[in-house]
C-alpha cells in the first residue's frame, strides 16, 4: 500500500474516533447541566478522552504518510460521522437537510482529496514556529475573550469557544506534523519543545472542545470546530511546508469551489442536524361528570 492511501485510511478511522468522542462529550455537557464545570469526574468524559486519544494516534499516522493538506479536511468527516451515531447512541433523529449537508460535505470532500499535491519539501525554522506559537495563543484568547463577552447567549458563545478549540486542534496538527518530518533527523531531546507544544495544544482543545457543548447542543460547536481546525492546518501547511494543489492555478481554484461546497454542507449539518421534536399533543378535554343521583 502506497502512503497516500494509508493516510488516508488512518484519518477515516480517526475522524470516527473523533466523532465518537464528540457525541460522549456532549452527553457530559448535557447530563452535567449548566452549573459547574468538572467533567472529569464523570467516567463517560474519561471514555471520550480515550475516544480521542486514540482519534489523535491515528491522525500522528496519517500525518506521517500525508500532507496536512490532505489529512485535514478529512477531519471534517469527523461531523458527518457523528450524524448517524448521535441516531443510534442517543436517539438524535436527523433531518432531511442534515443528510443533504452530510452529503454536500463528503462530496466537497472527495474533491479536495482529488486535488491535493504532494507534501512540501520544507520544513518550517524554529522562530517561525515560535511566532506562530504566540499568534496562535493570542488568537484562542482573543476568541476566549469574545466568548466571554456574549456569556449571555450560549449558541454564540458556544461557538467562539468552539473556534478557539478548532484553532488549538489545527495547530497541534501543525507541530505533530513537524515532529513526524524531524523526527529521523533530531534528537529526542531537541524534539522536546515540539512535544510539549503539541501536549498542551491538544489538551487545551480537549477542554475547550468539552466547554463548547454546554448549553450549545453537540452540531455547531462541533461543526465550528470541523471547519476552523483543518482552514487552520492547511493554511500553514501552504504557507511553511510548501503544500500545493494539483492543476496550478486551476487546481486551486477547484479546490476553493470543492471547500465552498463543503462549508455549505457542514451548514446545512448545523441547521438541520436534528429534526424538530413533534409538537406536542394537547390535553385531552376533561369532561366533567355529573354526579349520579341515588
Amino acid at each position: 500500500m502506497s502512503d497516500v492511501p494509508l493516510s488516508v485510511l488512518f484519518a477515516l478511522v480517526s475522524a470516527v474516533a473523533y466523532a465518537a468522542g464528540a457525541v460522549v462529550q456532549e452527553r457530559v455537557a448535557v447530563q452535567q447541566g449548566p452549573g459547574g464545570y468538572a467533567p472529569w469526574r464523570r467516567p463517560a468524559w474519561w471514555g471520550a478522552v480515550g475516544l480521542n486519544g486514540l482519534g489523535a494516534l491515528l491522525h500522528v499516522g496519517a500525518l506521517a504518510f500525508g500532507p496536512l493538506s490532505l489529512v485535514q479536511p478529512l477531519g471534517a468527516l469527523t461531523i458527518v460521522f457523528a450524524l448517524p451515531m448521535a441516531a443510534l447512541l442517543v436517539r438524535q433523529r436527523a433531518s432531511a437537510a442534515a443528510w443533504r449537508g452530510a452529503l454536500l460535505a463528503a462530496a466537497g470532500l472527495a474533491g479536495l482529496l482529488a486535488l491535493t499535491g504532494s507534501g512540501g519539501e520544507r520544513m518550517p525554522r524554529g522562530q517561525e514556529l515560535a511566532v506562530l506559537g504566540l499568534v496562535t495563543l493570542g488568537t484562542v484568547l482573543a476568541l476566549l475573550l469574545v466568548a466571554r463577552g456574549v456569556h449571555h447567549h450560549p449558541a454564540a458563545r458556544g461557538g467562539f469557544v468552539a473556534a478557539a478549540a478548532g484553532v488549538a486542534f489545527g495547530m497541534a496538527s501543525v507541530y505533530t506534523k513537524t515532529v513526524t518530518d524531524r523526527i529521523a533527523h533530531e534528537s529526542p531531546l531537541e524534539m522536546l519543545p515540539l512535544l510539549g507544544a503539541v501536549s498542551v495544544l491538544a489538551c487545551a482543545g480537549m477542554l475547550l472542545s468539552q466547554a463548547s457543548y454546554r448549553g450549545a447542543g453537540l452540531t455547531a460547536p462541533l461543526a465550528t470546530q470541523t471547519v476552523v481546525n483543518p482552514v487552520t492546518a492547511a493554511a500553514v501547511g501552504f504557507a511553511l511546508f510548501g503544500e500545493h494543489m494539483r492543476f496550478g492555478v486551476l487546481g486551486e481554484a477547484g479546490a476553493a469551489a470543492a471547500g465552498a461546497l463543503a462549508a455549505v454542507g457542514l451548514v446545512w449539518l448545523t441547521v438541520g442536524r436534528t429534526a424538530a421534536p413533534p409538537a406536542p399533543e394537547p390535553p385531552a378535554a376533561v369532561t366533567e361528570s355529573s354526579p349520579s343521583g341515588v
